[in-house]
C-alpha cells in the first residue's frame, strides 16, 4: 500500500554509541519508468521479481519498437528518462495497482488520469505526454506495458538498495543536501556505515524470511543530477563521485532468492 504521507529516510544525524543494526527506512516504487516514487507502507517479494508494480511502464519515443506480446529488454535511450528529460521530475505519479488507475499531477494538481492496463487510457496518457514533451518526445509517446515484464535499466529483475549514510558522505564531498531519491531506489536502510554495502557483493542478506544476494554495485549516470524536487539539473552526481571516491557508484542491486514481507524499520541482517 503506497502512502499518503511524504518520504522520511529517517534522521540526517546519529549519537555516537554502539554499532546498530542497518535498517529499512523507506521503501520506494517507480511505477512509470523515469517518472516519481510512491512510498511503501509494506510489500511482499517474490524470488526472481523486483519490487511489485516497480517500472510497470514505461513511456517510449515514437520511433521505439517493443511488441508487449514478445517483450525484450530495451535500453533507457528508447524511453523518456531523467538522464535526457529533466523536466519529467515535475510530475508526480499515484498508482492504484487494483484498479489500474494511473493519475499523473503536475504542482498539486491531475493533469492526466487513465486506466493505464487499458489501451484507451494508456493512449490518454500517451497525448498528455505529447504535449507535455513536445519535440522531445521524438514523434508520438507511447505509454507500455508488457504482462510480467519490468522497464529497468538492466535486463535483470533486480531490488535496489541505497544506504542513506553513504548519501550523507557523498554530502560531505559535495558540501551541500543531497536528495536520496536522486538514486531512485528501492529500499533505502539506515544504521548501516558508509559504503559497507559495497562490501555484501556476492553475499546474502536476510530481512526477516526474506533472503536477497547482492548481485552489484550501481554506476550511476546523468539522472542522478536533476534535484527530484525542482526539476532542475543543478549537480554532476558522477564527476563528484569520482573526485570524491575514485568510482561513479553509488547503490547495490540484489536478486531476490526468498519471498517474504517487508516494511520500515525492518532490520537488515548482514554478513559477518
Amino acid at each position: 500500500m503506497a502512502r499518503d504521507s511524504g518520504l522520511s529516510f529517517g534522521s540526517s544525524t546519529r549519537l555516537p554509541g554502539p554499532p546498530m543494526t542497518p535498517c529499512i527506512a523507506d521503501i520506494c516504487r517507480y511505477p512509470v519508468k523515469g517518472l516519481s516514487a510512491e512510498s511503501l507502507q509494506a510489500v511482499h517479494l517474490s524470488p526472481g521479481q523486483g519490487l511489485p508494480h516497480d517500472r510497470r511502464f514505461a513511456v517510449a519515443h515514437g520511433a521505439t519498437r517493443f511488441d508487449p506480446e514478445a517483450p525484450q529488454w530495451l535500453p533507457k535511450t528508447n524511453f523518456l528518462m531523467l538522464m535526457r528529460d529533466e523536466k519529467l521530475a515535475q510530475l508526480a505519479v499515484a498508482f492504484v495497482p487494483e484498479t489500474g488507475m494511473l493519475t499523473i499531477s503536475r504542482g498539486g494538481k491531475p493533469v492526466v488520469q487513465g486506466k493505464a492496463t487499458d489501451p484507451m487510457g494508456r493512449t490518454l496518457i500517451g497525448q498528455f505526454f505529447a504535449g507535455f514533451m513536445g519535440d522531445a518526445a521524438r514523434g508520438a509517446p507511447r505509454l507500455l506495458e508488457a504482462a510480467g515484464h519490468m522497464f529497468s535499466d538492466v535486463r535483470e529483475k533486480y531490488v535496489s538498495l541505497i544506504n542513506l549514510a553513504s548519501v550523507r558522505d557523498l554530502e560531505r564531498v559535495v558540501r551541500q543536501p543531497v536528495h536520496p531519491l536522486r538514486f531512485r531506489a528501492n529500499i533505502y536502510m539506515a544504521d548501516a556505515p558508509a559504503w559497507t554495502e559495497f562490501s555484501w557483493v556476492g553475499c546474502e542478506v536476510a530481512i526477516g524470511k526474506t533472503r536477497l544476494r547482492v548481485t552489484q554495485r550501481i554506476d550511476r549516470c546523468g539522472a542522478t543530477n536533476v534535484d527530484p524536487e525542482t526539476a532542475v539539473r543543478d549537480m554532476n552526481i558522477p564527476r563528484a563521485l569520482q573526485q570524491g571516491f575514485g568510482h561513479v557508484d553509488m547503490g547495490v542491486y540484489a536478486e531476490v532468492l526468498n519471498g517474504g514481507d517487508i516494511a520500515p524499520g525492518d532490520a537488515i541482517v548482514v554478513p559477518a
